[in-house]
């Protein structure tokens, strides 16, 4: 069976690589960007900080602070609305997912025309988007080098899973010394979506040896670093062992695609508009549960990767092992023990089971579930 490897062509990573990072951009020949932010990296100066660099090559810049935390296809027309206004010819994201994805959008829609909507889907765009640039502070999405793109349809209350290679951003930029600044619940929630990136894709029916390799590296990586870089945020190697940690795992799902954890979390967060991350980790356990009966050899190699000491376990007992690694470190760091802490109702389940079942994301899930099993399984997190 063939495969097709997906990443940015180039990607520029280490703590204080922003100069050399802004050195590149300039060689695109580009000369007016839409920066893509959010609020409070705007009050933060960082935006700022950006928009000047940017001038110091001769690249103007606007900036659009319009994209909100699971940003919606509002975000994403009045992002585009003053891109074609102030005559932008790129996007540079600045951020974390939310960012990133809601530029994908604008970036899209710029070339392709239509509606964001229209991309729901796999591969739907038929022309490659306006040149992305994605400057990443945070350490959990890998959003800024992958083809997958978020966006929240609030008519609909879902989150449109838009898998296309014309969304991957011509260059990625992750300096830890941005992801410094990062509350603690920010990373580790981020953290967790990075741990739940790797193990969906090394489980997953599309994953290959190279996905294989960067998921377990990934999933090493997180295991030893994200206690620390949630205990304390200015400890630059924690971060900078994370930012690789989230690539890695990036590159993993991007290629090898994710399972039902995200499936089922875009229902949570397209419906209550909660945090990704920490929807992805509260499902994380319960789905591999459910998966292990097909994949308990894959998870044993998962609990070894988290430091179990595995020899003498058989395959359902490492799975197990892997399931209580996954909650030890998901309670280490403050995360919820279940969706009920979040404000999610039970008797919604019917609905978000039914809306996960039609998410592109699960198609890769390992075990396929009935609507009966997903409820159980969200039943089971609460």
């Amino acid at each position: 069976m063939s495969s097709t490897f997906f990443i940015p062509a180039v990607n520029i990573m280490g703590i204080d690589c922003l100069e050399e990072a802004m050195a590149a951009i300039a060689g695109y020949g580009l000369r007016k960007a839409l920066i893509v932010t959010d609020a409070g990296l705007v009050k933060a100066g960082v935006a700022e900080r950006i928009a000047g660099m940017l001038a110091m090559r001769d690249i103007d810049a606007r900036v659009f602070d319009g994209a909100k935390p699971n940003p919606s296809i509002a975000n994403v027309e009045a992002g585009l609305a003053m891109l074609r206004r102030e005559g932008c010819d790129c996007v540079v994201s600045l951020g974390g997912g939310s960012p990133h994805d809601c530029a994908k959008g604008i970036a899209l829609c710029a070339t392709n025309g239509g509606h964001i909507s229209d991309y729901e889907g796999v591969d739907r765009s038929s022309k490659p988007q306006l040149p992305l640039i994605a400057i990443n502070t945070t350490a959990g999405t890998a959003s800024e080098m992958t083809r997958f793109c978020i966006i929240t349809d609030e008519a609909r209350h879902v989150k449109m899973a838009i898998v296309d290679r014309n969304v991957t951003p011509i260059l990625s930029v992750n300096d830890p010394a941005l992801m410094a600044g990062m509350p603690k619940g920010l990373t580790a929630a981020t953290g967790m979506d990075a741990l739940t990136h790797a193990i969906e894709a090394y489980v997953s029916t599309a994953a290959t040896p190279i996905t294989d390799a960067c998921a377990l590296k990934a999933i090493s990586l997180i295991n030893d670093n994200l206690r620390q870089a949630v205990a304390d945020g200015s400890d630059l190697q924690a971060r900078e062992n994370m930012a690789y940690a989230q690539f890695l795992a990036g590159m993993a799902f991007n290629n090898a695609s994710l399972g039902y954890v995200h499936a089922m979390a875009h229902q949570l967060g397209g419906y209550y508009d909660l945090p990704h991350g920490v929807c992805n980790a509260v499902l994380l356990p319960h789905v591999q549960r459910f998966n292990a009966k097909v994949s308990a050899a894959r998870l044993r190699d998962v609990a070894k990767a988290m430091g179990v000491k595995v020899c003498g376990l058989d395959a359902e007992q490492g799975a197990g092992a892997a399931i209580s690694a996954i909650e030890h470190l998901a309670a280490a760091i403050g995360i919820p023990a279940g969706l009920a802490e979040l404000g999610a109702k039970v008797e919604d389940v019917p609905v978000l089971a039914a809306n996960a079942l039609k998410d592109a994301c699960g198609l890769t899930n390992p075990r396929v579930a009935s609507q009966v099993e997903i409820e159980a399984i969200f039943k089971a997190a609460f």
